[in-house]
C-alpha cells in the first residue's frame, strides 16, 4: 500500500494490484444470455512532440438486447459500420450505445444510432427526451437483470462502466478509462481529473464481486487486479472527503 499527496495537499492512501492480462487470442466472452466481444482494441500511445495518439475500446454486448459500449472516435465510422455489418447487424439493430465518458475518441459515433437508448455518462436519452436516473447518485442503472451501468467517475466528472454477468469468463466490466490497462500503475493519474475520486473507483471495480474480466479504454482486456495488501477498508481522504470503502473478495 502507498500514500501519495494530490495538488491540494491531501493525503490518498492507495493499493498496488497484481493483474495479469488476458491472452491477446480472448477479446470474446460467450455466454447465456449475453456474449462480449471487443470489435476494436484501443490504444494511447505518447509522441515524440508532446502529443498523443488515442482511440476507445469498442465493444459489442449481444443477447437479448444489443448493446454497443463506446464507438470511437469518428474516424472509426467506417470500421465499426463493417463489424457490425460482419455480424449481421445494422446501425438499427442496436438496442442500447453506452458512452463511457465524454471523450470524442469513445463518443464519436452516436449519430449512427438514432432509434437507440443513449447512456452517455450519467445522461440517458431516446431522441430528445431524457430520463432521470439515479447515477449521479451512485446508483445503478439496469438495462436488464444481467447488464446494468456503474458509475465510475474519475477519469472525468461522470464515467461510467458497463457490467455484464453470466459469461464464460465470469462477470465483465467494460471500463472506459477507469484503467488504461494491465499495467498502468500510475499512468492513469495523467489523465484523471480527480485522481481521488477515480482511486476509489479503480478499488470498487477491481473488486472480485464487480468483474472476473476488465476491459479498459485503451488496451487488451486483463484479469481482475488482485490486492497485495488486502486491508479491510480503503481510507481515502481529500479535504474534507471522507470515503470509507470495504472491500469484500
Amino acid at each position: 500500500m502507498t500514500e501519495s499527496e494530490s495538488e491540494s495537499g491531501s493525503k490518498l492512501v492507495s493499493c498496488r494490484f497484481q493483474k495479469a492480462p488476458v491472452s491477446e487470442l480472448h477479446t470474446v466472452f460467450s455466454g447465456q444470455p449475453y456474449s462480449v466481444s471487443v470489435l476494436k482494441v484501443g490504444y494511447c500511445v505518447n509522441q515524440a512532440d508532446g502529443t498523443f495518439t488515442a482511440d476507445g475500446t469498442i465493444t459489442l454486448i449481444t443477447g437479448p438486447k444489443t448493446v454497443l459500449v463506446d464507438t470511437g472516435g469518428p474516424w472509426d465510422r467506417d470500421f465499426l459500420l463493417t463489424a457490425l455489418k460482419d455480424r449481421g447487424l445494422e446501425p438499427t439493430d442496436v438496442n442500447v450505445v453506452v458512452g463511457t465518458h465524454g471523450h470524442s475518441d469513445h463518443v464519436g459515433n452516436l449519430s449512427l444510432f438514432p432509434t437507440a437508448l443513449m447512456i452517455v455518462g450519467y445522461d440517458v436519452s431516446e431522441g430528445d427526451t431524457y430520463r432521470a436516473t439515479g447515477l449521479s447518485a451512485g446508483r445503478v442503472y439496469c438495462i436488464d437483470e444481467h447488464v446494468s451501468v456503474v458509475p465510475s467517475p474519475g477519469h472525468t466528472g461522470q464515467d461510467v462502466s458497463v457490467q455484464v454477468k453470466g459469461t464464460s469468463a465470469g462477470t465483465v466490466l467494460v471500463v472506459g478509462d477507469l484503467f488504461e490497462s494491465c499495467s498502468d500503475e500510475d499512468s492513469w493519474r495523467d489523465l484523471s481529473m480527480n485522481i481521488v475520486v477515480q482511486e476509489v473507483s479503480r478499488q470498487e471495480a477491481g473488486g472480485a464481486k464487480h468483474s472476473n474480466v476488465i476491459i479498459p479504454g485503451p488496451a487488451l482486456p486483463f484479469s481482475p487486479p488482485e490486492l497485495m495488501d488486502q486491508p479491510s477498508d480503503l481510507m481515502t481522504v481529500a479535504g474534507d472527503l471522507e470515503l470509507d470503502i470495504m472491500l469484500s473478495y
